[in-house]
């Protein structure tokens, strides 16, 4: 579990299924970040089991409710030159955009990877039309590296991806400590 002023990132539960549906039902959330809306509760709770519950994604919970907002996690990233280092993904219920919540989970997923995963780089990508996307990436230091086509499984399309990149030193620069 991690934990910011304002957010607790833990594991997923399947007890968090009506809340994900809640949130990751909306037209305008999943398909910004390359997947179909969800079509019931039940559909959450498959995706809570097979995709949710991988290593390093966390719910999203907003303390002041007690419950999942969101999702956050790393993953290996596919960009050719990353080597499969961690990449960061995110996404957030609409109700909750533009309040900094993913800049704020997203800042304490690099501090997990740089000191307990002991990471060099850590990457985040966009799609090239999700602005809201970019911008949390603006605001968190990354730099952009390069553009690469990906393939969106989950809706069968492939979309042109930029990606980004902070190194350990990067980030401690930020922090202050570089």
């Amino acid at each position: 579990m991690l934990e910011t002023e304002r957010l607790i990132l833990r594991p997923w539960s399947e007890d968090d299924a009506p809340a994900l549906f809640e949130y990751a039902s909306h037209p305008e959330v999943g398909p910004a970040a390359g997947w179909p809306p969800h079509t019931s509760v039940e559909d959450s709770l498959n995706i809570i089991r097979t995709v949710l519950s991988a290593e390093n994604t966390f719910a999203v919970v907003l303390k002041e409710l007690g419950r999942p907002v969101g999702s956050c996690g790393l993953f290996p990233c596919s960009y050719p030159e990353a080597n499969r280092e961690p990449e960061t993904g995110y996404w957030i219920g609409r109700p909750f955009w533009g309040q900094g919540l993913i800049p704020e989970a997203v800042r304490e997923l690099q501090r997990f990877a740089f000191e307990a995963l002991v990471a060099e780089r850590v990457w985040c990508s966009h799609f090239v039309l999700n602005s809201k996307s970019q911008r949390v990436i603006e605001k968190t230091g990354f730099n952009f590296v390069g553009a690469h086509i990906s393939d969106c499984w989950q809706i069968d399309e492939a979309r042109e991806s930029r990606y980004y990149c902070l190194t350990r030193e990067a980030w401690l620069s930020l922090r202050g400590e570089g």
